[in-house]
């Protein structure tokens, strides 16, 4: 697969997809506490860098072509933070909640890529 601005958005918007799929099934079908929760917060998180996946596609045109490295991470992070809460929400072991910490870097490394690609903006 090659990594353009298409396949991000593409991937963005599947991701986006899943984040309201997940929020939506949490908010009316699951009954525990604990599930409905992670899958509030796996929702949210991912929707968050859905759309800032979007808008790093917009900076590399805008002028920051290092942009381009924030979406592997943003998209990365929610499959590791969100794909692992919803993953324990539908019954998953929760030793898979180790893995959860491990997308959170990720969120962290691709909005470190971003303030680095803003350099690049005139």
């Amino acid at each position: 697969m090659i990594w353009t601005r298409k396949t991000w958005t593409m991937l963005a918007a599947l991701s986006g997809f899943l984040a309201v799929g997940f929020g939506a099934f949490g908010a009316h079908d699951v009954t525990d506490p604990a599930a409905r929760d992670w899958l509030k917060t796996g929702s949210t998180y991912e929707f968050i860098h859905a759309l800032a996946t979007l808008a790093c596609s917009a900076l590399v045109v805008a002028g920051a072509p290092r942009a381009r490295h924030a979406p592997a991470l943003f998209l990365g992070g929610s499959l590791l933070f969100s794909g692992s809460l919803y993953a324990m929400a539908l019954g998953a072991p929760h030793i898979l909640g180790a893995v959860t910490p491990v997308g959170g870097l990720m969120f962290l490394a691709g909005w470190l890529a971003l303030a680095w690609s803003a350099r690049d903006i005139r």
